[in-house]
């Protein structure tokens, strides 16, 4: 599915709408550029599971865990990921299978342990249709 959004505004509600039909156990992965809006989408998302706490890319911790919303919410950042272990080190399994949702920004540089299906959301720009325009790419893997 490739959904078409010309402002933020437009990818928070998209992002809130996943989130809010989101189901126990369902790992997204998202993949596009700095400065593509992989935060705002990520907002919304959060914004469908009913948690209001800010959110902020967690690029430095790796993870950041919302436990506020109608399901958790596992918010994952491994663009500083060196090696696969580091994943093996905070327990990815736990996330991924577990009972909330996780969300992971940069996956491709974890692909060989993502698990056998999972939705994969690729974000991008076109500047000659606008600056705020994104071009979002929805696929079951």
């Amino acid at each position: 599915m490739i959904i078409e959004t010309y402002t933020p505004e437009e990818t928070f509600e998209l992002g809130r709408k996943i989130g809010a039909e989101a189901k126990p156990g369902q790992l997204y992965t998202l993949i596009g550029d700095l400065g593509v809006g992989k935060t705002v989408l990520t907002q919304g998302v959060a914004a469908g599971l009913g948690i209001t706490e800010p959110i902020s890319s967690p690029t430095f911790t790796i993870i950041q865990e919302y436990e506020t919303g109608r399901l958790p919410f596992y918010h994952f950042d491994v663009y500083r990921i060196g090696d696969v272990e580091e994943m093996e080190e905070i327990g990815y399994n736990d996330y991924f299978f577990g009972t909330g949702i996780s969300l992971v920004e940069w996956a491709n540089i974890i692909e060989e342990i993502l698990p056998e299906h999972y939705t994969q959301i690729t974000i991008e720009k076109d500047l000659e249709k606008g600056f705020d325009y994104r071009r979002i790419t929805i696929e079951e893997i």
